[in-house]
C-alpha cells in the first residue's frame, strides 16, 4: 500500500510540477546510489544539477523514499538508478515513472546480459553489485555520456570530453588495482564479507569471494550459515574478514566469534565500501578513492 501511495504522489506532484520548474538552465538530474552520482557528477560537471537519493553508508537494498525524495523526482529531467533491483523498494515506483514517459534509466541496461553475474537467491536473477569490475564501470560511463547528450545535446562536447577524461582514470585505476592484487598469493584470495556483495570484483581479479548474507542485506544470516562459514575459514586458514560500511557490523562480528569458538583466531581486517561511497568530500567518498582504499585494505589484511 505504501508503494501504491508514493507512486500517485509522484505521479500527482510531477504533473502538477511540469511547467513549473525552476532549474536555472540547467540539466536536472536525480541519481540513487553514490557510485551513480559520483559518476554523473564527473561526467555533468557544471553544466547540470545533480541530486543524489543516497548518502554515505546507506544500504540501497532497504532504502526507503522520503517525501523529499518525491519533490526531487518529480522535478528530474532525467534519473539514474542501478538496476537490477538493486534499489529493491524503488522498483515498482522507477517502472511506474517509466511507464509514463518519465527519463527514468538503469545503468545496468548498459552491460550485456551475458556478462552480468546470475544468482537464483535474487529478485533479478542476477548480481546487481556491477560497479565492482572496473570494465563494467567503463562501459556505464560510455553510456551516461550517450544518455546525457540525448538529454542535453548542447552540451555534447563537454559531456563527451569529460567522458574521455573519466574513462582515462578509470584505466590507471585498474591497473593500479591489478599492481596491488599481484603482491598477493593466489593462494590467500579469498574474500569473506558482510553480504555477497563482490562477485564482480572476485571474477575480475581472481578472487573466492564468500558473503555470510545473500546478495541482497534484506536477506538475514542464520546461526547455520554462521556456522558453515566458520568451518570455512578455519580449512582454508582465511587469515582476515570484513565489514561493510552499509551493513551492521554484528554478523561479521558473530562470524567472528565463531570462529574463535573452535579455537581459530580470524581478525577483522577492516571496514570495506560495498553498496556505497564514504564520507563526500574524502577520497573514499569517489568511486575511484573507494576502489583504491578496498584493495588497498584487503590486500594488507590478507597478505
Amino acid at each position: 500500500m505504501k508503494k501504491i501511495i508514493l507512486v500517485l504522489l509522484i505521479t500527482a506532484f510531477a504533473w502538477s510540477c511540469k511547467n513549473s520548474k525552476e532549474t536555472n538552465g540547467k540539466l536536472q538530474v536525480v541519481t540513487t546510489t553514490t557510485m551513480i552520482t559520483d559518476l554523473v557528477e564527473n561526467i555533468g560537471s557544471d553544466y547540470i544539477d545533480v541530486n543524489g537519493l543516497m548518502g554515505s553508508g546507506v544500504d540501497p537494498h532497504l532504502y526507503k523514499a522520503s517525501e523529499g525524495d518525491v519533490n526531487k523526482l518529480a522535478q528530474a529531467d532525467v534519473i539514474f538508478y542501478g538496476g537490477l533491483h538493486l534499489e529493491g523498494k524503488l522498483v515498482e515506483v522507477f517502472e511506474k515513472m517509466a511507464s509514463q514517459n518519465i527519463n527514468t534509466i538503469a545503468v545496468s541496461d548498459a552491460l550485456d546480459v551475458k556478462t552480468l553475474i546470475g544468482s537464483e537467491y535474487f529478485a533479478s536473477n542476477y548480481d546487481p553489485h556491477i560497479w565492482f569490475d572496473v570494465h563494467n564501470w567503463e562501459i556505464i560511463t560510455q553510456f551516461v555520456v550517450e544518455k546525457l547528450t540525448e538529454a542535453n545535446p548542447e552540451h555534447q562536447a563537454v559531456f563527451e570530453k569529460n567522458g574521455a577524461d573519466y574513462l582515462e582514470k578509470l584505466k590507471v585505476l585498474n591497473e593500479n588495482i591489478k599492481s596491488v592484487i599481484s603482491t598477493l598469493p593466489a593462494e590467500k584470495r579469498i574474500l569473506v564479507t558482510a553480504h555477497d556483495a563482490f562477485s564482480y570484483f572476485g571474477q575480475a581479479y581472481g578472487f573466492e569471494v564468500i558473503g555470510l548474507q545473500g546478495l541482497s542485506t534484506a536477506t538475514e544470516a542464520g546461526v547455520q550459515d554462521v556456522q558453515n562459514l566458520a568451518t570455512f575459514i578455519i580449512d582454508k586458514q582465511v587469515k582476515s574478514i570484513f565489514i561493510e560500511s552499509s551493513v551492521p557490523k554484528r554478523t561479521i562480528e558473530a562470524l567472528q566469534a565463531s570462529v574463535k569458538s573452535k579455537g581459530f583466531d580470524v581478525q577483522i581486517g577492516g571496514t570495506l565500501y560495498s553498496d556505497a561511497l564514504g564520507n563526500a568530500g574524502t577520497d573514499e567518498g569517489t568511486y575511484i578513492g573507494m576502489f583504491t582504499y578496498n584493495v588497498n585494505t584487503i590486500v594488507k589484511a590478507l597478505r
